[in-house]
C-alpha cells in the first residue's frame, strides 16, 4: 500500500487580468500550499475501487466522476503504464478538507493520486495538456510548491528562492462557495497584474507587506455573495500577531499569516472558540 499527501493550495493574491474570448479567465496569481491537507491511499486490486472517509467525506460521490478515480482513469489511460494489463488499484481518500472551499481540494486530491499511482506503477506523469482536462488548477497542484500562476493557468513558474517559514490559519465559515458562480458575477476582468518581477522575501513580514498592495479580486463579488467570509476576515484581522488576512481562491475559506505556527496555533483556539461553528485550521506554509 502507498500514500500521498494533498496539501491545501492558497492564493496568496489572485489577480483577474482579462477574460479570452472563449470564457477562460486570465490570472496573475502567487500559489502556496500547507501541511493542512487530504490523504490519498491505493494498493492493488482485482477491479478500481474508492471509499471515503473523514469529516468532509459526506456529499461526495465513488463513482466515476470523483477526480480521484478520474485521476486514476486518465493515467491509466496513457500509453506510459509498463505492465500489461493496466493494473487495478484500489483507492481511499481521507477528505479533511471543506468541499468548495477555495483550497483547491478536488484538484490536490487529483495530483496527489498521480502522483501515487506513478510511483507505483512505475510510469510518468502525464502532460500539462493531459492533466488539465481534470480541472484548470490540478496542473499547478502536481508539484506543491510555491509558485506564480499566469494567464489561464498553464504558465507556471517555480519561484527562484524559498519562501520565508511562516504559520497559516484556515478559516471557513462551513458554507460552500460556488466558483461558477462567483466568476459569472465578476463584473471588473480588466485588472492590473502583479509586477512583472517579484521581490525576494526575507521575511514573512516583507512578504505580507508586499501582499497588502496586492489582491483578491473575487474577494468582492464573494463577499456579496456570502457575507459570513468579511465576518471571518474580520476575526482573523483581529488576532495580533496576525500579519495578513485574505480571502483564498474562490473562498469561502479564508488565510490568516502569522509569523510561525505556534503563533496560528494560539489564534485558532481563540476562533475556534469565539465560532465553534466555523471550520478552523492551522498549520505552516510550505516553502
Amino acid at each position: 500500500m502507498g500514500n500521498e499527501f494533498a496539501p491545501a493550495k492558497i492564493n496568496l493574491s489572485l489577480h483577474i487580468t482579462g477574460r479570452r474570448c472563449d470564457g477562460y479567465h486570465l490570472l496573475d496569481s502567487l500559489v502556496v500550499f500547507t501541511d493542512i491537507g487530504d490523504h490519498i491511499w491505493a494498493e492493488p486490486s482485482e477491479t478500481y475501487s474508492l471509499t471515503l472517509g473523514g469529516p468532509h467525506a459526506a456529499g461526495l460521490s465513488v463513482g466515476e466522476d470523483n477526480l480521484v478515480l478520474r485521476a486514476a482513469a486518465l493515467l491509466a489511460s496513457q500509453n506510459i503504464i509498463r505492465e500489461t494489463p493496466t493494473p487495478s488499484v484500489a483507492l481511499h481518500l481521507e477528505k479533511i478538507l471543506p468541499i468548495s472551499a477555495g483550497l483547491g481540494g478536488g484538484s490536490a486530491d487529483a495530483a496527489a493520486t498521480l502522483r501515487l499511482l506513478t510511483r507505483m506503477w512505475g510510469c510518468s506523469l502525464p502532460t500539462y495538456d493531459e492533466t488539465v482536462k481534470l480541472g484548470a488548477d490540478v496542473p499547478v497542484c502536481i508539484n506543491p510548491k510555491p509558485q506564480r500562476m499566469t494567464g489561464i493557468g498553464a504558465q507556471l513558474n517555480l519561484l527562484d528562492h524559498t519562501l520565508p517559514s511562516m504559520g497559516i490559519l484556515l478559516v471557513n465559515p462551513n458554507r460552500a462557495l460556488s466558483t461558477a458562480l462567483v466568476f459569472h458575477q465578476l463584473s471588473g476582468r480588466e485588472n492590473s497584474p502583479m509586477p512583472a518581477q517579484l521581490p525576494r522575501f526575507a521575511s514573512a513580514q516583507g512578504l505580507c507587506q508586499f501582499l497588502g498592495q496586492m489582491r483578491n479580486d473575487l474577494e468582492p463579488v464573494a463577499v456579496q455573495i456570502l457575507p459570513e467570509i468579511n465576518q471571518v476576515i474580520g476575526a482573523l484581522q483581529k488576532q495580533k500577531t496576525c500579519l495578513l488576512a485574505r480571502m483564498s481562491g474562490s473562498g469561502a475559506t479564508c488565510f490568516g499569516l502569522f509569523p510561525d505556527a505556534e503563533q496560528a496555533q494560539a489564534a485558532q483556539k481563540t476562533i475556534a472558540a469565539l465560532a465553534p461553528e466555523w471550520w478552523v485550521r492551522a498549520g505552516r506554509v510550505l516553502g
